[in-house]
């Protein structure tokens, strides 16, 4: 994965030290080993200081979820955030078609969200999302392709953030919903999913 560097508006060499503190957390961030990270351009107007990271985790050489996080920060605070800085994401991953009729499904999704920034010990507040659930059908030169099922969870909160409360606890989070989403849950070392058969 390459460095990751800071969109940092006109002066790159004054980026401020918190900003540069939760740069320092993502580079030194332990990614799960079935979890690709690359760091994407990310938004140049919403914040003075910005970094996006696309992931996509897999099982078995296949992918099972997807997401992106954007971190903002704005030195000078933003009303809306109630904070100077802010993360946004979006997840998606395939479920089984039955999933996608089933109203409880949405909750059920937010609460994935917010068990993972409760279960890493994250501060968080503000939070504001929706989930949305779709199922697909093909036809025409398409038809034979299974019928498809997805769910889709679109999320921001403010993150408290200081050199008591780590980026990296929402970075955890993050990956562990993108494992969750997908059937693939968060596991102590050493310990393995069994499947069936």
């Amino acid at each position: 994965m390459p460095p990751y560097s800071a969109c940092v508006s006109n002066v790159t060499n004054l980026i401020p030290e918190p900003f540069r503190r939760a740069l320092g957390e993502f580079r030194a961030m332990r990614w799960r080993d079935n979890l690709s990270i690359d760091e994407i351009g990310s938004p140049q107007r919403i914040a003075p200081h910005s970094l996006a990271i696309a992931g996509e985790l897999a099982v078995g050489g296949e992918a099972v979820s997807s997401g992106r996080l954007i971190l903002l920060h704005d030195p000078s605070g933003n009303p809306a955030w109630q904070g100077t800085f802010r993360l946004v994401t979006y997840v998606r991953a395939a479920v089984e078609l039955e999933m996608v009729a089933d109203p409880l499904l949405p909750d059920v999704a937010w609460s994935w969200l917010t068990d993972a920034l409760e279960h890493c010990g994250c501060e968080a507040h503000e939070l504001a999302g929706t989930v949305t659930a779709s199922y697909g059908r093909s036809f025409g030169e398409m038809e034979g392709e299974p019928d498809s099922a997805e769910v889709e969870l679109r999320s921001s909160w403010t993150p408290g953030l200081d050199r008591d409360h780590p980026l990296t606890d929402h970075l955890n989070a993050w990956q562990d919903l993108l494992g969750i989403v997908a059937g693939e849950p968060p596991l102590p070392a050493g310990v393995a999913l069994l499947r069936a058969r």
